[in-house]
C-alpha cells in the first residue's frame, strides 16, 4: 500500500506524521468538489468509472475526508 500524506489534522483518517490511514482515497477535480459522494467511511461506494483531467495540483481535492469526533 502506498504511503499517503495529508495535513488535514481534523480528519478521522489522519495520524501523526501527517499520514492517512484510509483504506481507499478518492481524489476528484475541483469541478466536482460539491458532488454528493458517499465518503462517510473510506472503502465505501465511489464512482470509479469516470475519468477527468487536471491541469495543475490546485485543481484537485480529496473526497475521503471524514471529520474527527
Amino acid at each position: 500500500m502506498p504511503q499517503v500524506k495529508c495535513s488535514v489534522a481534523n480528519c478521522a483518517y489522519w495520524t501523526s506524521g501527517n499520514n492517512c490511514t484510509a483504506e481507499l482515497i478518492m481524489i476528484e477535480i475541483d469541478k466536482h468538489a460539491n458532488a454528493k459522494l458517499d465518503s462517510e467511511f473510506a472503502g465505501e461506494t465511489f464512482d470509479t468509472e469516470h475519468q477527468d483531467y487536471a491541469a495543475a495540483i490546485q485543481e484537485t481535492c480529496c473526497h475521503t475526508f471524514k471529520p474527527k469526533h
